[in-house]
């Protein structure tokens, strides 16, 4: 399944005139089949050893280029790296408070949390995002 999902991005980078270099494709990939969202640091060593000319601005380039066409949510923690996730759905995130593990889950009506909260605040909303903070089953042992 990982596999159709790298080919449906690749076919749609294509269509948006995007020049598919093999370290553009082997991020996607890595984004993709590795679903701990990975900082960019954790994907440059990841890679490095099939592309030891990359460098890691490479990396962040074709990150930036992901989410700037939606295929890639950054997550932003302050100060700390930012967090990558291939989005192919719209989900949200439970993170260990502990080892900073994080695991995707969907829950369906939150949609119209924005709709909502638009109307009680008369703000123009784009978009949300939702984080739950616990302890994962390893770290609560």
């Amino acid at each position: 399944m990982e596999n159709k999902k790298v080919e449906a991005a690749i076919e749609q980078l294509k269509k948006e005139n995007i020049r598919i270099t093999p370290q553009r494709y082997a991020v996607l990939q890595y984004l993709i089949e590795h679903r701990s969202h990975p900082t960019a640091d954790e994907i440059y060593k990841a890679l490095e050893h099939r592309f030891p000319n990359m460098s890691v601005a490479t990396v962040y380039n074709n990150l930036r280029l992901f989410t700037s066409i939606g295929f890639v949510q950054e997550m932003k923690y302050g100060d700390a790296s930012s967090r990558f996730d291939f989005s192919s759905q719209r989900h949200y995130h439970v993170i260990c408070q502990n080892c900073e593990t994080i695991v995707d889950f969907h829950y369906p009506g939150l949609e119209d949390i924005e709709m909502a909260a638009g109307r009680l605040t008369d703000f123009e909303i784009h978009d949300h995002r939702l984080e739950l903070y616990g302890l994962c089953p390893n770290c609560k042992k």
